[in-house]
């Protein structure tokens, strides 16, 4: 069974003044590629402090999805953990991985229809 893990960035809110990004809405979703009805997502609202002063701060029209998809991973870690921005990553992704595994398993072990 495989399975497409795919992040996005679905919108931001950013100062016109500065072009700090100060949110960020995003999502995670994985989907089975046999039984693309079998989805799990998460999703969330990413609030940023932009300061134009810092020195990695971007500025909006210089930021790649990739940029952002960073501070989401960021955001992701388990506050007084030690794990790093990929291994949240993967904690998510795992989370929704198994939700697919289980809706396949369900839709797999019933089947509808008449005996005659």
């Amino acid at each position: 069974m495989a399975q497409t893990t795919t992040w996005k960035v679905n919108d931001m809110v950013r100062d016109d003044s500065t072009g700090g990004v100060k949110t960020v809405y995003w999502e995670c979703r994985v989907t089975d590629n046999d039984h693309s009805e079998c989805s799990a997502m998460e999703g969330g609202k990413l609030r940023l402090t932009p300061n134009p002063s810092a020195s990695d701060f971007i500025a909006y029209a210089s930021l790649k999805e990739s940029d952002v998809l960073g501070w989401v991973y960021n955001s992701l870690i388990e506050e007084g953990s030690d794990e790093t921005a990929a291994e949240a990553k993967a904690r998510v992704e795992k989370v929704r991985q198994d939700k697919v595994t289980a809706q396949v398993a369900r839709k797999t072990a019933e089947a509808s229809g008449m005996p005659w």
